[in-house]
């Protein structure tokens, strides 16, 4: 049994890395960077500028709203003696903390440039110095949501969970911050990081638990 849950985590760890090979085949320059630009143009170049307010408020919920996750859950473990929430207040820092560094590793390693640099004709009002590729918002959004969904798996947490991270994403190109496939895949790595994440946990609960049963079983 212990056998065949190791064979499964070595497959998803198989098939989140060809994600990130994915990823780094789709961010080359020469690959999509026209259609990458054209919706780009229709989604910023040509948006509804009342909308502007309200995506600078979401995107500046990202951070905070991601932070504030794990600290409630945490507290609420702490105050209902629930060790559940605290290993669920552990599970959402690991996704986040994983869904970061690999956001940030492929953004240097990368090096695309924001979209209102290598095209000067566009002039968002808040304009960011880091690499583009990809989205550290989407991917920070799109690790809480996942965490949350797969932590409480019922439709009134997953649908405003995702939904959340979808709009929080899409903020990021109305504001002419990134291009449609900085935010893809950084809603990719956030996802994937939050799936993987769970993934190794649950694998080493069940190794833990399989090595205090045997422990009971020599004791008997």
């Amino acid at each position: 049994m212990a056998k065949a849950h190791e064979c499964a985590q070595v497959n998803y760890m198989k098939h989140y890395f060809s994600i990130f090979l994915l990823l780094l085949i789709i961010s080359q320059p020469c690959f999509a960077q026209s259609l990458d630009l054209r919706l780009y143009d229709d989604w910023f170049g040509h948006r509804n500028t009342s909308f502007d307010g309200t995506a600078k408020i979401i995107t500046a919920s990202t951070y905070p709203l991601s932070l504030a996750v794990p600290i409630a859950q945490a507290l609420s473990g702490l105050a209902l003696k629930d060790p559940q929430q605290i290993q669920n207040a552990l599970q959402t820092v690991g996704g986040l903390a994983v869904a970061t560094v690999i956001t940030y590793g492929l953004k240097y390693s990368i090096h695309r440039e924001r979209p209102y640099i290598a095209h000067p004709q566009y002039n968002p009002d808040d304009k960011e110095t880091s690499p583009s590729f990809p989205s550290g918002h989407a991917s920070i959004a799109f690790a809480t949501a996942t965490n949350l969904s797969l932590q409480y798996r019922r439709w009134y947490v997953v649908v405003p969970a995702y939904t959340w991270a979808a709009v929080v994403g899409y903020s990021r190109i109305h504001l002419g911050a990134h291009y449609p496939s900085d935010v893809l895949a950084g809603a990719l790595v956030g996802a994937g990081s939050a799936w993987v994440n769970f993934q190794v946990n649950k694998w080493i609960q069940h190794k833990w638990f399989n090595k205090e049963l045997k422990k009971n079983d020599i004791g008997l």
